[in-house]
């Protein structure tokens, strides 16, 4: 028991001592302060997130031939994402039986990318994240 408790010591006091972010006092940061790790630097915005899991959905029910939508809380989607699929949905269907597959297809893509930029073009849904 003794030799994992320091096992863990040990463990613990390298994840924190690389944590730190310090190359040295002679290092090209030490005069920088703390680094912004790589995955906040480059989060993805609400909108384009939005667009590329709807997309991501509405593709697959589209490809499948699908009349159903599915779960929205399994699809990760919160209530208004999920009624922009099923407007695009509809309208990607309508555009197949009047062009073609593909139109239906490119039209999934373009609408995403505009209710999700509507939908996000405040920063966020009002009413909370399930709205």
């Amino acid at each position: 028991m003794r030799h994992r408790i320091s096992l863990c010591a040990l463990a613990l006091t390298a994840v924190l001592a690389a944590g730190c972010g310090s190359s040295g006092a002679d290092g090209p940061d030490a005069a920088s302060g703390p680094r912004t790790s790589p995955a906040s630097a480059g989060a993805t915005p609400p909108a384009r997130l939005c667009a590329t899991v709807i997309t991501k959905w509405a593709r697959q029910i589209y490809d499948a031939g699908d009349t159903g939508y599915g779960d929205y809380q399994s699809m990760g989607l919160s209530n208004g994402q999920y009624m922009i699929l099923r407007d695009i949905l509809d309208a990607a269907r309508t555009e197949r039986r009047r062009e073609s597959k593909d139109a239906g297809r490119e039209l999934i893509a373009r609408q995403a990318r505009e209710k999700c930029a509507a939908r996000y073009r405040h920063g966020g849904p009002s009413g909370g994240p399930w709205v």
